[in-house]
């Protein structure tokens, strides 16, 4: 009888998922972007998440298997293969299949410039994101977008999926814009990339309103679906965990407290080389494909291990205030406090940390503002959500 109920949970939540296989994202509908780009020259925005149809195959190859005209590839951060770490610089390479040009957008240039769009009429944008306002893919299209409206390109946005589907934290604030939060979003935006791009657009954020964009969107998603990514969005976000958690912890890049980079489980564990921290320990390693140079290098580090806890949808902020209560040395905890505010978005937070405001005291903080965005975001969502926030 047992293994009945459990088998009948099973089929229950797979009939509910939408796994990779079912939903058809925007790159998977060639028939719909071939006609838009005919006869045209192209510029790519992709990386190594950029894939079509069942086979898996990467949109550059794709399109070129089709007759259309690729001038050049422009690279987000980690690469356009996707295995460069986290801020390491990405330099301006020659892709060794296909020929054409890969034009970092990373580092010093963010931005295409007007020589680096010379003689490209549509750029087309397909990266998966995952739904954070300092996951820097979004900032990337951003920028693009701004070049492309000033210098007359077209742009086209791929759509896909966003596998932390929440809107939660507070909005940016203007002082603390970067490369990590580019927008007045939320932490969690509650966007696909198109729309995003539309809202990006419609707001004119960046003087885009004059861009003359198009989004293909996702076919059998809706807001409110979860979705396995079939490939790994960045280096050391291997897994659908380490996703969900992301939104989470990524704050604590701001302290001396390793997420488990360099090792094969980054952001599912938390830890310090101190035993007060926990009984789970781990040891970070300079460690190919992850993390050449991580925190806490070669050190044993004690804390916690999420892989068999279940993630709080959305943002918690669970995590950074109990271990900030552990380490007991106040606003020192903050080894990078500038950082931690520009992850944030907003410089009370960690003035509410150290004042020793609970979680609901500091959400309550953003509520007004967040309440003002859920309003704007219904204006350009693609996809059905009939879920309550509050």
């Amino acid at each position: 009888m047992k293994y009945r109920v459990l088998l009948l949970t099973f089929l229950i939540l797979l009939w509910n998922m939408p796994l990779a296989f079912s939903v058809q994202n925007g790159a998977d509908q060639i028939d719909k972007i071939i006609p838009l780009l005919k006869s045209k020259r192209v510029g790519l925005v992709v990386n190594h998440t950029s894939l079509v149809g069942a086979k898996q195959i990467h949109l550059l190859d794709t399109l070129l298997s089709r007759g259309i005209s690729v001038k050049s590839v422009f690279a987000p951060e980690h690469g356009f293969r996707g295995n460069a770490d986290a801020g390491e610089t990405v330099v301006n390479s020659r892709d060794v299949r296909s020929g054409l040009p890969v034009i970092s957008l990373y580092g010093k240039n963010k931005k295409p410039t007007r020589e680096q769009l010379s003689g490209i009429d549509v750029v087309v944008f397909d990266i998966q994101d995952v739904g954070t306002r300092f996951y820097t893919y979004i900032s990337t299209m951003y920028y693009v977008m701004q070049a492309c409206a000033e210098f007359g390109v077209e742009m086209v946005v791929l759509d896909r999926p966003n596998p932390n589907d929440y809107v939660d934290g507070p909005i940016m604030q203007d002082s603390l814009r970067s490369f990590v939060g580019a927008l007045p979003l939320p932490v969690l935006h509650g966007l696909t990339v198109g729309e995003l791009a539309q809202m990006i657009r419609g707001e004119n954020w960046g003087n885009t309103n004059t861009l003359e964009l198009t989004v293909i969107p996702v076919k059998e998603w809706k807001h409110g679906d979860p979705y396995i990514l079939p490939v790994k969005p960045s280096p050391n976000l291997p897994n659908s965990r380490s996703v969900a958690l992301y939104p989470s912890l990524c704050f604590f890049e701001a302290t001396d407290v390793s997420v488990g980079r360099g090792t094969h489980f980054p952001f599912q564990v938390l830890g310090y080389p101190d035993k007060k921290f926990g009984t789970f320990s781990f040891v970070p390693r300079a460690l190919p494909g992850f993390d050449k140079n991580p925190l806490q290098k070669d050190k044993r580090c004690f804390g916690l291990d999420l892989r068999k806890t279940e993630p709080v949808g959305g943002l918690s902020l669970k995590y950074i205030l109990d271990f900030y209560q552990i380490a007991d040395c106040g606003a020192s905890f903050f080894t990078r406090p500038r950082f931690f505010d520009m992850l944030m978005g907003n410089s009370q937070v960690r003035k509410d940390i150290i004042a020793g405001k609970s979680e609901s005291q500091i959400k309550q903080s953003w509520s007004a503002e967040l309440q003002k965005y859920r309003q704007l975001r219904k204006q350009y969502l693609l996809y059905p959500d009939s879920r309550k926030f509050d």
